[in-house]
């Protein structure tokens, strides 16, 4: 087939996204996971299988091909990138970086892609937490499941949405963070991290943000219909 489009490239990013955190490669999942409605999902899903990306069993169930997953961990591991050289070479916040990646990651040169892997070093993770090398993800569960009392450290965000970005760019949230848990309900999750600083986020928003817990709460990762920040809520 001809190299995919970019439009193709991110329904596969968002697929790879969905197998890593362990949810169902289902069009419904990445009809939630895109904000897109399910007509729209159902026609780029047709293309993917059409185009040999991807195969879907009886059950509608979506599975990558070999090329299919080639491809999607290329894309993946090229948009983290992008994002931690935005980061750490140009020096762009990294709430603001995800966006500016999405458009960048589908037309590098093998070379650019080269010289940005050198001048990032030996990081491992894009700024959110994610891993440059795909395959090395570590296990997490989210913040609002952890108890209070549990002691914390902020893994990475799943949802990478600008608005949730921005939020919790603004909750003073960072991967590395840590922090014990203070306070849980159904509305709000806060912790204190190490140097007496206290970080709330709504319960939803919590959902998004995987980290290591002791006690932990058992593993999984929600893909919310949508988060909440402060009474206002953004799908994926």
């Amino acid at each position: 087939m001809s190299h995919p489009t970019a439009g193709e490239e991110e329904y596969l990013e968002t697929l790879y996204w969905l197998h890593e955190v362990q949810l169902p490669l289902t069009a419904a999942n990445v009809s939630r996971a895109m904000m897109l409605s399910a007509p729209t999902v159902h026609e780029m899903v047709k293309r993917l299988e059409g185009d040999g990306l991807i195969t879907r069993d009886d059950r509608k169930r979506i599975s990558f091909t070999d090329e299919g997953l080639s491809v999607a961990e290329n894309v993946v591991s090229r948009h983290r990138l992008v994002e931690r050289f935005l980061t750490d070479v140009l020096g762009i916040p990294w709430h603001e970086v995800h966006e500016e990646a999405e458009r960048m990651e589908h037309a590098m040169s093998p070379a650019i892609e080269q010289g940005m892997r050198e001048a990032i070093g030996d990081a491992t993770t894009c700024p959110h937490g994610h891993p440059i090398a795909v395959g090395q993800r570590i296990p997490g569960a989210p913040l609002a499941d952890a108890e209070v009392g549990a002691t914390i450290k902020v893994l990475r965000f799943e949802n990478e949405a600008e608005q949730i970005l921005h939020y919790l760019y603004g909750a003073g949230i960072q991967p590395g963070l840590e922090g014990t848990v203070v306070e849980r309900d159904d509305d709000h999750v806060a912790f204190d991290d190490t140097e007496g600083v206290r970080h709330t986020l709504t319960h939803s928003a919590a959902e998004t943000v995987s980290v290591k817990a002791d006690p932990s709460p058992p593993e999984r990762v929600g893909l919310p219909a949508a988060v909440v920040l402060d009474q206002v809520a953004f799908g994926r």
